[in-house]
């Protein structure tokens, strides 16, 4: 018994020797520059969003935050750099649903865990997408596009960014929600598939709506609904998905996260400085004109339990959709 205590007070004082640590840690924190990496090319939307934050959580954290582009394998390869890397906060990533949600139900293994590897530290915001067609499809509402799509089953094609990218799950789920028969057409990105849209290759697309937005203020594309269940600040008067197919809610989400392990002190720290940029009004003016969702980001334990929820609804969707598995 006099061992089991002393085994006790030796235990309790070495979790207060941690806890100590860790705030030290804090207290210093950031010693030298902080690397973020983005897990897409320079030059889209994920990367300027990373810049959008970049000046301001530098200058509020005194130190460098440097922005690293690691693109490939549909985020795989700097996901993984990341959850591999010391647990200290002086490497983030800016994850997205595909990094943690999607990718862990359309490949047979990753090289990283999205739950077990990774602390979550804030959500950023939230990216709806807007379902469009070619002007010379008769169809000018949702409800008109079932009709006509139910009315020729499988004579019909829509685009998506690759085999597994939200465009094709938030097409397959819409397919789900309405019996429509639809053909997959997978393209290297949403770019060239929007390109083929405005061309008339293709008759219909989920696209991001920040990338959209200028196309179907141009007129060259037609929008039938946003993907949210609400309607975007940006374009109030497209109506949400959910106005015709009930209950029908997808969006992408953005994420700064850490390797697991990092001190919660660390964690705290960045959490409070991430929501302190993002309450800056002229940021949340840009997120808006971009078409993006502002958001109020919980606990990072929160987050944990959003990205295992987001995991079980896609792994449902692919499962359903009959997706095949990459590895």
């Amino acid at each position: 018994m006099q061992w089991s205590r002393r085994r006790l007070l030796a235990s309790a004082g070495l979790a207060g020797l941690a806890a100590a640590i860790g705030e030290a840690r804090a207290e210093s924190y950031p010693a030298r520059p902080i690397t973020m990496v983005v897990p897409y090319a320079a030059g889209g939307g994920l990367d300027l969003l990373a810049r959008q934050i970049q000046d301001p959580l530098q200058k509020r954290l005194g130190k460098p935050f440097v922005i690293e582009n690691r693109p490939g394998g549909g985020t795989v390869i700097g996901t993984a750099s990341v959850a591999h890397a010391p647990p200290d906060g002086y490497t983030l990533l800016l994850a997205t649903s595909s990094s943690l949600a999607i990718n862990a139900t359309v490949h047979k293994s990753l090289p990283y865990d999205p739950v077990k590897d990774f602390e979550p530290v804030a959500l950023v915001s939230k990216a709806p997408f807007v379902l469009l067609v070619t002007p010379s499809l008769p169809a000018k509402t949702l409800s008109e596009l079932i009709a006509l799509v139910k009315s020729k089953p499988g004579q019909f094609s829509y685009a998506s960014a690759g085999p597994g990218s939200p465009q094709h799950l938030f097409m397959e789920l819409l397919k789900m929600n309405t019996g429509m028969e639809i053909v997959h057409v997978p393209y290297r990105g949403d770019a060239p598939a929007l390109a083929d849209l405005i061309a008339d290759h293709i008759p219909m697309q989920f696209c991001e709506a920040g990338t959209a937005l200028p196309y179907i203020r141009d007129g060259k594309v037609r929008v039938l609904g946003v993907s949210s269940a609400t309607r975007m600040p940006a374009t109030p008067d497209i109506p949400p998905i959910a106005d015709t197919v009930k209950g029908f809610d997808a969006v992408s989400w953005q994420m700064i996260v850490a390797p697991a392990g990092t001190p919660a002190p660390v964690v705290a720290r960045l959490a409070t400085e991430i929501e302190a940029v993002l309450a800056d009004k002229k940021l949340q003016e840009e997120f808006i004109r971009e078409g993006r969702i502002l958001v109020d980001s919980p606990p990072s334990p929160e987050l944990t339990d959003y990205i295992r929820s987001e995991i079980a609804r896609w792994g449902k969707v692919v499962e359903a959709a009959g997706i095949a598995h990459t590895q």
